[in-house]
């Protein structure tokens, strides 16, 4: 078991809320999805969930002493730092760290969030000095933004940026500097406090609602957990581990999958059509659409996306897409999405591929 684990609750043992549990995990096999919004009215295990993501997660080889964490093994992506050393002939001395969650508070500067070039130095020397920022310390891990509807929209607008081209870039003056800035964004937020700008909606790659649990059975279940946790967190932890590591390893074999699994051009024109008759803007849908629809086939253990899969990926990714009339809750519109694929399957070749589909499912695996 690892030395942290008893002080943060495990994944495995959070009740419910499974599709914002689903949204973690596959930004934890793949990245590129674009990180996740997760909307929900406070005590929902929001916060509880993200933590408890990173314990899943294996160490990683970083460059020692580096600020940045650079991966010793990706030399085409390195800080200035390293890659001098490189450059030099010197090789990058090698440690091992635990997956980083980095917060960043709502009250933070941008100076705080990407760092500071000292001028005055640079006039002086001619060196550059590069004080790291939070989306240094993020990198190759998690940054955690709670209340990200109170952020100041240009501060969001960095953080997007910084998250899709894996870089974070500072100018100041004539000087400029850059470093890798590669982490899983995960915002949470209480609608009832303020909405995100629609434009900055859609740069999360994909979004849950999270609500309170109803069932009586279930709640009993939370409250008894979160007693024997608070009790005993180390003694909670081993309780959990076996199932902790069945979605360890889950995680690592979708990872090495993920490159295998193939959608085909029928599931790509279903994509698109769900994208269209839901009349979202602009293609970044279809494409984080795309990318989920085989991260959902690789967590399940399948080489071949099917329509499942692509059902799945909708109701992830067009939660915070889709229209909305003023004051409208944010919901997934799920006879939408029936219209959809039956519009699909009315398509020539559509029943061949339904065959195909159903073949697949034979070695589906249940989600957490």
């Amino acid at each position: 078991m690892n030395k942290r684990a008893g002080s943060v609750y495990p994944f495995s043992a959070i009740v419910g809320q499974k599709q914002m549990k689903m949204a973690l995990l596959l930004n934890a096999v793949n990245p590129r999805i674009g990180g996740v919004l997760i909307r929900g009215e406070k005590g929902t295990a929001k916060s509880i969930a993200v933590r408890a993501l990173a314990q899943l997660l294996p160490e990683i080889e970083v460059a020692a002493d580096c600020p940045f964490r650079c991966d010793p093994r990706r030399l085409d992506n390195l800080c200035d730092q390293c890659a001098a050393q490189i450059a030099d002939g010197r090789k990058l001395e090698v440690a091992t760290k635990r997956v980083p969650v980095v917060d960043l508070p709502v009250g933070a500067t941008e100076d705080r969030v990407v760092g500071t070039l000292d001028i005055e130095r640079a006039i002086k020397t001619g060196q550059k000095h590069f004080d790291p920022g939070l989306l240094a310390a993020a990198n190759r891990g998690i940054l955690y933004v709670d209340e990200v509807n109170l952020l100041d929209d240009h501060l969001v607008d960095v953080l997007l940026d910084a998250a899709a081209l894996g870089v974070n870039f500072v100018e100041r003056e004539w000087i400029s500097f850059s470093h890798p800035a590669e982490f899983i964004l995960v915002g949470t937020m209480n609608p009832e406090e303020g909405e995100l700008r629609p434009q900055l909606l859609d740069r999360f790659g994909l979004a849950v609602e999270v609500k309170g649990i109803s069932d009586q059975k279930a709640r009993t279940e939370i409250v008894r957990s979160r007693l024997a946790f608070e009790e005993n967190p180390a003694s909670f932890a081993i309780l959990w581990e076996n199932e902790q590591e069945k979605l360890r390893r889950q995680i690592m074999e979708a990872k090495q999958l993920l490159k295998e699994v193939e959608l085909s051009d029928r599931m790509l024109d279903l994509i698109t059509q769900i994208c269209i008759d839901f009349a979202v803007d602009g293609h970044r849908a279809d494409i984080v659409m795309h990318k989920t629809a085989l991260t959902i086939a690789a967590f399940q253990g399948r080489t071949r996306v099917n329509e499942e899969d692509v059902r799945g990926a909708a109701e992830l990714a067009l939660l915070h897409r889709r229209r909305r009339q003023p004051f409208e809750d944010a919901r997934f519109d799920q006879k939408q999405l029936q219209k959809s694929v039956q519009k699909w399957h009315q398509n020539p070749g559509a029943e061949k591929h339904t065959e195909e589909s159903e073949g697949d499912n034979s070695d589906k695996q249940e989600p957490p």
